[in-house]
C-alpha cells in the first residue's frame, strides 16, 4: 500500500525543511511506516538503526541517503526532530523514554508498554519534556471507524449500550519473543486485543471501565498461569460507566477458513453500525450504518489507512505541536488490558 496523507493534513510549507526522523527497528512494519512518512513529504529518514544486517540492507535500498547507526544513543546524537520506534515490545517503553528525555518526539508501535506502569512512565516522560508522543493505533484511522465514531459523537445512534469487536488472525507471530510473556507482555490479547480495547474506548470517548473479565486459552486449554506461556485465544468483557458493555474476542492461528476475521459492531438505541473486513483481508474494510433491517454504506475500499497514524503524528510535529494530554488515554487502554490479565479473570 502507498499510504495517503490523512484527511485535513496539508503538505509542509515550502519554506520549512522536512522533519529529520530516526527509524529504530526496520522490519516490515518499520519500513512501511517509513515509506508512508517519506511519501507524505513531511519527513526524511536521517538515521536508521536495526540489529539485523538484512533489515538494514532492505531499508538502505529505500533510503540510500540515510545514515546507518549502531544504537539508539548514536541515533539521538544526530540532532533529530523525532524517532519512530518499531522494535520488540519489551523495548518500547525504555527506548521511548530515552528518546523523550533527549528532547525528541516519539511515534511508537503498539503496545507502548507491556503493563500500565510502563505506559504511564512513558507518558510522564513526554509530559515532563513537553514532547509529542503517539502510538500506532492504526485502526482508528480507517475511514470506516472514523465515520462510526462521528455517528456516535453526533448522537445519530442514540445511546450506545453495547459493542462487539473481534480480531482473529489465521497466522501466528513469526518471532519467538511474541510467545514469551516477559518480552511481549501477553499473547493475542496484547498483540491484537490492544486494538480492540482502544477502538472501543476511543469510539465511545473513553468512558471509565468499571469491570473487566477475560477467559484466556493456550492450545485449546484454559490458561490459568502465565509463567512462560501466552494465550492464543481470548474472550473478554469490559463494563463501562453508564452501563454499556464491550465484548472482545481475538486469536492467533484460528482455523477460520480465511486469513483474518476483523469486525466491529456498535449497538445503540437509535441504530447500529458495523465495520467488517472483506474476504478475509487484513486491509480492506466495509462499514455500514443500520436502522432496523435497512443499511446504508459508510465506507468501502480503496482506503489506504495503514500509514495514516504516523503521518498524522508527523503533521502535528511539523506544525510545532508538543505534549498532548490525550496521550494519557494510552494509560487507560493499558489499565484495561492489565485488568483483563488479572489471574482471577483467567480462571
Amino acid at each position: 500500500m502507498t499510504p495517503d496523507r490523512p484527511a485535513g493534513a496539508a503538505p509542509p510549507p515550502a519554506s520549512r525543511r522536512p522533519l529529520r526522523l530516526g527509524f529504530l527497528g526496520l522490519g516490515w512494519i518499520g519500513r512501511h511506516r517509513m515509506q508512508a512518512l517519506l511519501a507524505s513529504g513531511l519527513a526524511e529518514a536521517a538515521v536508521i538503526v536495526d540489529p539485523s544486517p538484512g533489515c538494514m540492507e532492505e531499508a538502505l535500498r529505500l533510503v540510500p541517503d540515510a545514515r546507518p547507526a549502531a544504537s539508539l544513543e548514536a541515533m539521538l546524537a544526530a540532532g533529530l526532530d523525532g524517532v519512530v520506534i518499531a522494535t520488540p515490545s519489551a523495548l518500547h517503553a525504555a527506548q521511548a523514554i530515552q528518546a523523550l528525555e533527549h528532547g525528541v518526539a516519539v511515534f511508537c508501535q503498539k503496545p507502548l508498554g507491556r503493563r500500565a506502569d510502563e505506559v504511564a512512565a512513558v507518558v510522564a516522560a513526554a509530559r515532563a519534556v513537553d514532547r509529542l508522543l503517539a502510538v500506532d493505533l492504526s485502526y482508528r484511522f480507517t475511514t470506516g471507524m472514523q465515520r462510526i465514531r462521528e455517528l456516535i459523537r453526533a448522537g445519530a445512534l442514540g445511546r450506545v449500550y453495547a459493542a462487539d469487536l473481534v480480531f482473529h488472525n489465521a497466522y501466528g507471530p513469526d518471532k519467538p519473543w511474541f510467545r514469551d510473556p516477559a518480552l511481549s507482555g501477553g499473547g493475542c490479547l496484547m498483540d491484537l486485543g490492544v486494538h480492540l480495547v482502544d477502538l472501543a474506548l476511543w469510539a465511545l470517548d473513553f468512558p471509565r471501565v468499571t469491570g473487566a473479565a477475560a477467559r484466556l486459552f493456550a492450545g485449546g486449554a484454559p490458561l490459568r498461569e502465565r509463567a512462560g506461556q501466552v494465550e492464543d485465544y481470548a474472550v473478554a468483557t469490559l463494563d463501562l460507566e453508564g452501563g454499556a458493555v464491550v465484548r472482545l474476542a481475538c486469536s492467533w492461528n484460528l482455523p477460520a477458513g480465511r486469513d483474518a476475521v476483523i469486525g466491529v459492531d456498535v449497538h445503540g438505541t437509535e441504530g447500529g453500525a458495523t465495520m467488517r473486513n472483506i474476504d478475509g483481508s487484513f486491509y480492506d474494510f466495509r462499514a455500514e450504518r443500520h436502522q432496523g433491517t435497512r443499511s446504508e454504506p459508510l465506507a468501502a475500499p480503496p482506503d489506504d489507512w495503514g500509514g495514516r497514524a504516523a503521518v498524522a503524528w508527523a503533521a502535528r510535529l511539523a506544525a510545532g505541536e508538543r505534549y498532548d494530554p490525550a496521550a494519557e488515554r494510552l494509560v487507560e487502554v493499558a489499565e484495561a488490558l492489565d485488568r483483563l490479565y488479572l489471574p482471577a479473570s483467567m480462571a
